[in-house]
């Protein structure tokens, strides 16, 4: 006997028998006639060489042969619907698995609150898992595995990735509400020369800011250049002098402190898009996919963002 010889198939018209003890019923569980459920019978009875099944008061019941292989055939069938089939679909409310996401700590506040909320309805038993990495180490984390996407603005998404926008941003500029210099405006001349917080994943000053601010002429008292969005309030509540320019999302949690409050810019600054970024290598994932869809639905009526 050679495995080639066997369609694989005959092997889950033998599963459904030795559950059913029936042909009626067997056919019935895999969606075949009755008269194709009895071919399949003689098709495994003349590969095996051996009746399998004989009618009895009982129904159809195994021979001593087909007992011994039923505890086979049962294993490896339930192994293909275990490992193989399980994995060619994804069923949220069943699934046990951990969605890993690189964001920063700003994409964790706008992101986070929302998208726990419906996973936790829809995939009750997934969980999270936020990492904050390097931009140049991103598509190697997203190409491995290691993270499922990337969410938030990478401007030069690299080679491999996929992207897809979920809603646009803009800002404003953060001021401690002790600085009694500000009230409900900036100005062009304060703005410039008041000590700035920048906040960059790099280290350094971010060139769509530059490129904004430049095209205005306005030139930047930059004073601290940080990766952390998080310590913003915390340091211009400290020192009164500072200010920082934010995403509008942010500067609403961060007002919110009593501590910092939200003023518009002196001039008008485009709008970044936000989006979701995924390997090319996980583009059909069924469990990605989902995930990727989960996402898009909850974050593409969030409001388009203006200042106020």
């Amino acid at each position: 006997m050679h495995i080639k010889d066997l369609d694989l198939n005959l092997l889950v018209v033998f599963d459904a028998l030795l559950r059913e003890r029936s042909v009626t019923r067997a056919a019935q569980d895999v969606g075949l006639t009755q008269g194709a459920m009895s071919h399949a019978l003689n098709r495994l009875r003349a590969f095996f060489d051996d009746p399998l099944f004989v009618k009895t008061t009982d129904g159809m019941t195994p021979t001593p042969r087909g007992e011994q292989l039923g505890t086979t055939v049962s294993e490896v069938i339930a192994a293909i619907r275990q490992n193989v089939v399980a994995e060619a679909r994804f069923d949220p409310l069943t699934a046990q698995r951990t969605f890993v996401l690189c964001m920063t700590d700003m994409g964790e506040l706008v992101f986070l609150p929302p998208l726990i909320r419906r996973l936790r309805k829809l995939a009750p038993h997934c969980t999270l898992r936020s990492v904050q990495v390097p931009l140049e180490q991103i598509e190697s984390m997203l190409s491995s595995g290691e993270a499922d996407l990337a969410l938030g603005s990478i401007h030069a998404a690299p080679e491999g990735l996929f992207q897809q926008q979920l809603f646009m941003h803009s800002f404003v500029t953060l001021v401690s509400v002790r600085n009694r210099k500000v009230g409900k405006t900036l100005t062009r001349a304060q703005f410039e020369a008041m000590p700035q917080i920048v906040v960059s994943l790099t280290g350094r000053a971010s060139a769509a800011y530059d490129n904004a601010f430049d095209a205005y002429g306005i030139k930047r008292n930059v004073y601290l250049t940080t990766p952390h969005f998080l310590a913003v309030p915390h340091l211009i509540d400290a020192h009164p002098d500072l200010i920082a320019t934010v995403p509008l999302e942010l500067g609403t949690v961060f007002s919110k402190l009593g501590t910092v409050k939200v003023v518009p810019p002196p001039v008008p600054l485009p709008p970044f898009a936000l989006r979701q970024h995924w390997h090319s290598r996980f583009n059909t994932d069924p469990a990605n996919v989902w995930l990727r869809h989960l996402i898009k639905e909850t974050f593409e009526r969030y409001p388009l963002v203006s200042e106020q």
